[in-house]
């Protein structure tokens, strides 16, 4: 049902997506600078079980329509391209929030690890890129004529779920690593916040040029 070239495809879009600090990792990493590894990482598996929770309704929900739908198809295609390009330019213009962000995490009340996993499940669910990441992006790299997109679908999300887990465990790991290095110097986090806003753009251009019409 799925081809190697589908996952390796949707696994490099999926995984420039998911890296990109937003929501999700912002989180995971102010867990990680304000609290420790331990917490930072069980709200890396929360956030990832959210984040597939949403997959698993896009793909319900969008999967069959989208399935016999041409037109439907190509709008949820360019509507999801252009989304992406204005949570980049957000993401470029907000980019000095994210030093703020993490202040406001040190000073959140501190849990357990079931706690941080409960938080990061609704960060996850809430996160808007999980909603274009699976109702917009995904669709592009579904064999629409092998039929059973839903399926199709919750299938290649499992290649999100397992890079969320990698990626923002990584980022939990780096910034435990080089806490005081980000902390003296905000603009470290400007730059991080920068870069990846024009990776979004990036993404979405290539969703809107290249995406499949099958």
């Amino acid at each position: 049902m799925i081809s190697g070239s589908q996952l390796v495809s949707y696994g490099i879009v999926s995984a420039v997506l998911i890296a990109i600090p937003g929501p999700s990792v912002l989180f995971a990493v102010g867990r990680a600078l304000a609290r420790d590894r331990q917490t930072a990482l069980a709200t890396v598996v929360g956030n990832a079980l959210g984040v597939y929770a949403v997959a698993v309704l896009v793909a319900v929900g969008l999967g069959a329509v989208v399935e016999r739908s041409d037109a439907l198809f190509q709008v949820v295609k360019y509507a999801g391209a252009a989304y992406l390009v204005y949570l980049g330019v957000q993401a470029i213009r907000n980019r000095r929030s994210l030093a703020s962000a993490l202040a406001a995490d040190q000073a959140a009340p501190t849990g357990g690890a079931l706690r941080a996993a409960r938080e990061g499940f609704v960060v996850g669910v809430a996160n808007p890129k999980a909603l274009i990441l699976f109702g917009a992006v995904l669709p592009q790299f579904v064999d629409r004529q092998a039929g059973h997109v839903p399926g199709q679908m919750m299938i290649l999300a499992l290649v999100s779920l397992v890079t969320a887990l990698v990626s923002d465990s990584a980022w939990v790991l780096a910034a435990s690593a080089f806490r005081r290095w980000f902390a003296r110097s905000p603009r470290r986090l400007e730059l991080v916040g920068g870069i990846g806003g024009l990776a979004i753009v990036a993404v979405g251009i290539s969703v809107a040029a290249t995406g499949r019409k099958d």
